[in-house]
């Protein structure tokens, strides 16, 4: 059953992410982004990652996606039409998402993943501990990129918002 619901999840995100990419409509490229991101959440549920699956959905699918609408509706950029990309843009980030795919698969195969012993005695101020640790198998690096990737999004957002390009 588990299988199953695996498989529907991820069919239903890889639809909505290629409407996200595909459509030429601003806001419903966001809309489409924010299943997406709410699939991966789903994921995490499935794996039993539920702090994992709550910052999901409360830093990207809350925040992110949030951000985005808000920058898009406030300016009235309701109607705004994106530019389609050319067959060389298309061709470069199908092979540069095939590199990343591939980077990460192998970053993933290589790792040595080490199983926690006495999972349900860890306390609450060890787990505070660890992920603000610069030690081995501390958090603060993964923290800071979700720092970086605010910001970006933060910029991304002003940069819809200020957007000149409006068809009809």
């Amino acid at each position: 059953m588990e299988r199953i619901i695996f498989y529907i999840i991820a069919l239903i995100m890889i639809v909505f992410a290629i409407k996200a990419v595909s459509s030429r409509n601003m806001l419903r490229s966001v809309i489409y982004l924010l299943f997406v991101l709410m699939g991966i959440a789903g994921l995490y549920f499935m794996v039993d990652y539920t702090f994992m699956a709550a910052i999901q959905l409360a830093v990207y699918a809350g925040g992110v996606i949030v951000l985005i609408i808000f920058s898009v509706l406030l300016v009235h950029h309701i109607e705004l039409r994106l530019d389609v990309s050319t067959l060389t843009q298309r061709i470069l980030a199908g092979v540069l998402s095939i590199i990343g795919l591939g980077l990460t698969v192998f970053a993933i195969h290589t790792y040595q993943f080490n199983a926690v012993e006495n999972y349900n005695r860890i306390e609450v101020i060890d787990i505070g501990r660890g992920m603000l640790s610069y030690e081995a198998g501390g958090f603060i690096l993964p923290f800071e990129v979700i720092s970086v990737l605010l910001v970006a999004v933060m910029i991304g957002a002003i940069v819809i918002a200020k957007g000149k390009t409006l068809e009809q």
